[in-house]
């Protein structure tokens, strides 16, 4: 493997494969939706702070092992977790695909702190270990050059070869604007998952309405303006807001039906990128 010269973390901007810290949270949601079961909570941990130290430079981290160490051992009033602990955190997320490991070294040739790259959640395919560069000064340029060549080449399957587990209304609505089979999946996929953070994944009916209201708002936002880049996740931003004030209201209502003033244990937080997630309802420390 090709070492990196070790630096500054703004010379290490070129790599990352997010366009905002929302996008790079939003991939690392859907990254734990699916893996959150092959950590230990200790592991969590780990990559809990892992993830707020690439926060600066979205999906870039530099910091040596032992800084977000110390990190976690102070905001755990020093019952943190062990080195060995955060390493086999770092194996795991390596095989599955979370993000990608490289070595740096200094201007004498000695080893410095890894450089950790995280990576966007695949579209259409299971999570996998990307490949180690040859190259390294325009990576995730040529990388990102060759996905959208690949997005933007025709699909061969129309709508009528979408999965029978999308709901036709869906299929019916979204058609027109997307034929593709493949890309109405991934709008599903995207409703399915807003739907599992609030605990509706069986409300279908309710989901595929806001879904459409959604998308909708999606396609209206496209016809007036140019300013959407990623519109899978513009519109799966406008629907978690919508399912969010859904639930709200089903909370409130619970609480007047049991005529008690609960503790608020079930504050929304969509990004556990900062301090407050105590009280997150979608988890996954638990």
């Amino acid at each position: 493997m090709m070492n990196l010269k070790s630096g500054n973390i703004e010379r290490f901007e070129e790599f990352s494969q997010f366009g905002s810290l929302t996008e790079f949270n939003h991939h690392l949601e859907m990254w734990l939706s699916v893996h959150k079961k092959d950590f230990s909570k200790g592991e969590l941990i780990g990559l809990k702070r892992l993830v707020r130290f690439a926060a600066k430079i979205p999906g870039i981290c530099n910091a040596k092992i032992g800084t977000i160490l110390k990190a976690i051992h102070q905001e755990y009033h020093n019952n943190g977790i062990s080195r060995s602990t955060f390493k086999r955190m770092i194996g795991k997320a390596k095989n599955l695909g979370i993000f990608t490991v490289y070595e740096t070294e200094r201007k004498n040739g000695s080893q410095s702190s890894n450089l950790y790259v995280f990576n966007r959640f695949p579209d259409n395919e299971p999570p996998k270990q990307m490949s180690q560069p040859k190259e390294t000064g325009y990576l995730f340029k040529t990388t990102n050059q060759k996905i959208i060549k690949r997005n933007q080449e025709p699909s061969e399957l129309d709508h009528t070869f979408v999965n029978n587990r999308v709901p036709q209304t869906f299929i019916l609505e979204v058609k027109y604007f997307f034929p593709e089979a493949k890309l109405i999946e991934e709008y599903w996929h995207m409703a399915q998952i807003a739907a599992f953070k609030f605990e509706l994944q069986h409300e279908t009916d309710m989901v595929v309405d806001y879904a459409l209201q959604s998308f909708k708002q999606l396609i209206r936002k496209l016809k007036f303006t140019n300013t959407i880049r990623k519109p899978i996740a513009y519109y799966y931003g406008i629907l978690m807001e919508k399912l969010y004030q859904f639930f709200s209201m089903k909370q409130c209502e619970t609480q007047k039906e049991n005529t008690s003033i609960s503790d608020k244990t079930n504050v929304i937080l969509y990004d556990w990128l900062h301090d407050e997630e105590e009280s997150v309802l979608y988890d996954w420390l638990n």
